[in-house]
């Protein structure tokens, strides 16, 4: 669960919110007059939030493109298509 602290202890305790969102991997809200002003995390956290935000993205847009075609393909399909772009690409990159 993240801490809530007010934006001060960012200048006054900055040390330990460092610490505490490197060690608990969680973000720390800070508050300005009572109110969510911004949200400190680890860079380590971050990244992993944008990885998990683009994935849903993708399967957002995939399950969108879904709705849009009654076209299935089967796994053996979709392998063996990868595999053929997979192999074109090494070989262009080989000439």
């Amino acid at each position: 669960m993240p801490q809530i602290r007010p934006v001060s202890d960012l200048r006054n305790n900055f040390a330990d919110i460092s610490k505490a969102v490197r060690e608990s991997n969680e973000p720390v809200i800070l508050t300005k007059n009572g109110y969510g002003d911004m949200v400190v995390m680890s860079y380590e956290a971050y990244e992993k939030f944008q990885f998990e935000s683009e994935i849903y993205f993708k399967l957002k847009e995939a399950e969108l493109q879904a709705k849009q075609t009654n076209k299935r393909f089967t796994h053996k399909e979709v392998f063996n298509d990868l595999k053929k772009k997979l192999k074109d690409k090494i070989d262009n990159e080989s000439i």
